[in-house]
């Protein structure tokens, strides 16, 4: 699942200095006098030198600016303008938007004054997000048309700063710190705010989205990934370059550009520089780079041999019996051509069989089924399956959905141990010992009712056999990352609020695999699937306490440690681990899906091969 991803389109919530108010389609005041000169503030006036300004929530008159840029469409409208003649204080911000609520009559060029209210927009106030300093209840007066533009201020390695924040203040948040732009990142971003910005010849690092936005890497010294994205690492170094880029126009105006990771928008991408709630500080284009393809392929992982098991998992996004046949045979390619058919497949997402709608219907068979029966129509094995259903809206996921993992596997290579006795509330247990060490029930459930799977998908155990050796193999789909605050969040350090139950997760599924090992010191195990969580994170320490089971993306080449990109920073959400007599473990993420703007899924499958 998407780890708290949706569309900058989307509208947020309205939220004034000092106390937060509901967002509202029309002006935030009635509207003043048109203002016939100039008053007595500036835009660097109004912006000030910390991230909230010292005129929020008062009236001010004929402010005087240029243009930059104009939104007419979408549920934020109106234009940026910019002071001419700025002042020579690094801190304060020339630009500003003005707020109009309906599609602006100005013209990029033209001279305004502009009277109205100051007022701090917080796109996500309650998840964090930094303000946006804007007039509303606008009047305008144009003075004059066809201006110069201010020169636009080119982000690159040579202003951004390395530190990426500041500390917070008093209050827990940057909101009042003064303005450092040549310490640190984000305020540097904050000090441009509204202004005109350009990049040049920028890689592309997150691509094309359905929404018409890219992010690019301003900043060539962030860590580079194999396929041109940029890695993160971890929470102390954040890549400080990343910028997402919209445009001014609706695509039906002006084609945005289709871009993959590593692609390029060559020459100059120009405009004011935002802030919303989905992708922190963006550019939005009013010109944009032409687009240089890097001709970015899709992997395919190396053949097994015959003697190798192998095991794949694949976050296939909210697959529904409902999709139309194209997803089906997009993710079914991916299996079949790009994993190689494994003989073991992981499914994180199959839905319910009526999709999102929510009537209490709890059964996949017919979701499952179209699946396999894509993967034999794109030349795959005949795949038998094992899964067991959830109890109705208790597992998370799309409201409706009832999301869960499902096992594939070929029967020409591997047979599935069947116990009876899994259902959704039924606790799993460990039975024997040495080579007769067992499931209580396969498939079953790792504590169900446990608290640390409320509202989130319980751990799918399942007995194999190959080559006469028994594996056992966990399919998991830990709780999402939504209401976290972002890495740009006011807050610093930001809060991680969803980490608290990964962690719970990961200590009740490293205590049943402990109990597996106690029972056989050389039981074969191997725990697949989407982590939505770090390797570097509290949560898989957790799970790998102990030396029970190990992390092989930590055996990838460093620039290969990413399985989904998320605001510009290809990232490690999905995991494969394994226990410890699985020494020979030839482990790949297979990239085919998060770098590419056609994707049949936000997350790259991975595979392993294994000699039980």
């Amino acid at each position: 699942m998407r780890a708290a991803v949706l569309p900058a389109a989307l509208a947020a919530s309205l939220v004034l200095v000092p106390l937060p108010a509901a967002y509202a389609a029309g002006p935030a005041a009635a509207v003043p006098p048109a203002p016939t000169e100039a008053g007595p503030l500036r835009i660097h006036d109004i912006q000030g030198t910390t991230r909230t300004s010292p005129q929020a929530g008062k009236p001010v008159t004929g402010v005087p600016g240029t243009v930059t840029g104009v939104r007419a469409y979408g549920s934020a409208k109106g234009f940026w303008m910019q002071d001419p003649n700025p002042d020579a204080d690094p801190a304060t911000s020339e630009g500003i938007f003005v707020y109009t609520g309906a599609a602006p009559t100005v013209r990029v060029g033209d001279s305004v004054l502009v009277s109205g209210k100051v007022t701090e927009y917080y796109p996500n106030y309650g998840g964090g997000s930094q303000s946006v300093t804007e007039l509303t209840g606008p009047a305008v007066t144009v003075l004059s048309s066809g201006n110069p533009l201010p020169a636009p201020v080119v982000v690159d390695t040579r202003n951004i700063p390395g530190t990426y924040t500041p500390l917070a203040g008093p209050d827990g948040t940057i909101d009042q710190v003064r303005l450092n732009p040549e310490k640190y990142a984000l305020d540097f971003y904050e000090s441009l705010e509204g202004m005109l910005v350009q990049v040049r010849d920028a890689r592309v690092v997150q691509a094309t989205d359905k929404y018409n936005e890219l992010w690019v890497a301003a900043d060539r010294q962030d860590q580079r990934s194999k396929r041109g994205g940029v890695l993160y690492e971890s929470y102390r170094e954040p890549n400080v370059g990343r910028l997402m880029v919209q445009q001014q126009a609706p695509a039906s105006q002006q084609p945005f550009p289709v871009a993959n990771v590593g692609d390029e928008l060559t020459g100059a991408t120009t405009g004011p520089l935002d802030y919303n709630q989905f992708g922190g500080y963006t550019l939005v284009a009013g010109s944009v780079g032409a687009l240089r393809d890097n001709h970015l392929q899709r992997e395919v992982t190396a053949q097994a041999t015959d003697r190798e098991l192998t095991v794949a998992t694949y976050n296939v996004e909210n697959l529904a019996a409902t999709n139309p046949d194209a997803k089906f045979a997009a993710l079914a390619q991916g299996v079949v051509t790009n994993l190689r058919s494994p003989d073991i497949v992981a499914l994180e997402e199959i839905q319910d069989d009526n999709g999102s709608k929510n009537d209490g219907t709890v059964g996949a068979s017919r979701t499952i089924a179209r699946f396999v029966d894509a993967v034999k129509a794109a030349g795959g094995p005949a795949y038998e399956w094992r899964s067991i259903d959830p109890q109705d809206g208790k597992d998370g996921g799309e409201p409706g959905g009832n999301i869960r993992q499902v096992f594939l596997f070929n029967p020409q290579r591997v047979s599935f141990t069947d116990i009876p006795g899994g259902t959704a509330t039924t606790a799993v247990a460990v039975t024997g010992t040495g080579a007769a060490t067992a499931l209580t029930a396969s498939p079953g459930r790792i504590e169900p009712t446990d608290e640390a799977w409320t509202d989130s998908r319980k751990p799918l155990v399942g007995q194999f056999t190959f080559r006469g050796r028994t594996v056992f193999v966990i399919a998991n789909h830990f709780n999402s990352k939504g209401g976290d605050q972002g890495i740009d969040s006011r807050f610093q350090a930001p809060t991680r609020s969803s980490e608290v139950q990964r962690i719970k997760q990961a200590t009740v599924e490293q205590a049943f695999v402990g109990k597996l090992l106690a029972a056989d010191q050389e039981a074969r195990i191997v725990a697949v699937g989407d982590y939505n969580d770090y390797q570097f994170s509290p949560a898989l320490a957790a799970l790998t306490k102990g030396g029970v089971l190990r992390d092989l993306v930590n055996e990838l080449p460093e620039t290969e440690q990413y399985s989904y990109v998320y605001q510009g920073n290809s990232q490690v959400l999905d995991h494969i681990l394994v226990s410890p007599e699985l020494g020979y473990a030839k482990y790949d993420v297979v990239h085919i899906n998060a770098e590419f703007a056609q994707q049949a899924s936000d997350h790259d499958p991975q595979v392993v091969r294994l000699k039980p």
